[in-house]
């Protein structure tokens, strides 16, 4: 269906029973809502009521041009006006890379909207900034953000058919030429990239301690985060907490590891 918010259109994929308890999805980069269909069929078997947010950027309706337009707290925006125009008032949120980061935000900010959640990959921003403070390893591995956030990211990655995109994601497979496909279409690659230009640790400093129940999800495998930034995370998060750690999976891990992830999020909601 599409959503009319905050002046924008947003793609957004419904399943599940009508009935059932909602659950908000959101996605990283550079996929979209696809990345969530293999866990699908386990949360609409359990009862729930699924919501796959195409976010600002991917969303073709929803494509500011403005490097500005892209702070997280933008898209977090969009996630409780999203809600409201789907009537939901409440919901478990499961969010990957960029997701989680906004799922990190919406239960800070606004834990009234927020049930549960389930941050996968990408640790509290606090914790992540603190990592980047003290482990050089840390900050190396945030080293290509630099390239994404330069004037010559949009051709590096779309060059040769999208062959660095698909190579980044090698580990899901053929499902990496869903993405890299999907980056062809007018503006989107830069919509997605300018979540990376638009970001300033100002932003990450200011999320507080998290009071809604919250499963984080973290692989031994990610080049992305280190195990410091992971385990920093359970300093910043007051209510019910767990940390799950999967053993030899890599940043993709809605695709890498569906079942394990469904398993976790069940876990999470209770159901």
């Amino acid at each position: 269906m599409q959503i009319k918010a905050r002046g924008l259109t947003f793609d957004v994929y419904e399943g599940g029973p009508a009935d059932g308890a909602p659950v908000l999805l959101l996605h990283g980069f550079p996929q979209d809502h696809r990345e969530f269909d293999l866990i699908l069929p386990r949360l609409h078997a359990a009862g729930l009521r699924t919501y796959g947010l195409d976010q600002r950027g991917y969303s073709p309706g929803a494509r500011p041009s403005a490097v500005a337009d892209y702070r997280l707290d933008q898209p977090t925006a969009d996630a409780v006006a999203v809600l409201d125009e789907l009537g939901v008032g409440r919901a478990h949120v499961i969010g990957h890379d960029w997701g989680a980061q906004v799922g990190w935000l919406l239960a800070d900010r606004h834990p009234d909207r927020v049930s549960t959640l389930t941050a996968v990959s990408v640790p509290h921003p606090r914790g992540l900034g603190i990592a980047l403070h003290n482990q050089p390893s840390q900050k190396l591995r945030f080293a290509y953000m630099g390239v994404f956030r330069s004037r010559m990211a949009e051709r590096l990655l779309l060059g040769a058919g999208g062959t660095a995109l698909r190579q980044m994601m090698r580990p899901i497979g053929v499902r990496a030429g869903l993405y890299a496909t999907a980056m062809r279409e007018p503006g989107r690659l830069t919509g997605a990239l300018n979540w990376y230009r638009a970001l300033s640790p100002g932003q990450l400093a200011k999320v507080g301690k998290i009071t809604v129940p919250t499963t984080y999800v973290w692989s031994d495998g990610d080049p992305v985060v280190g195990k410091p930034a992971a385990l920093a995370t359970a300093t910043w998060v007051e209510a019910d907490y767990r940390m799950v750690t999967l053993r030899g999976i890599g940043h993709w891990v809605p695709e890498e590891a569906p079942r394990a992830l469904a398993d976790v999020a069940l876990a999470r909601i209770g159901v």
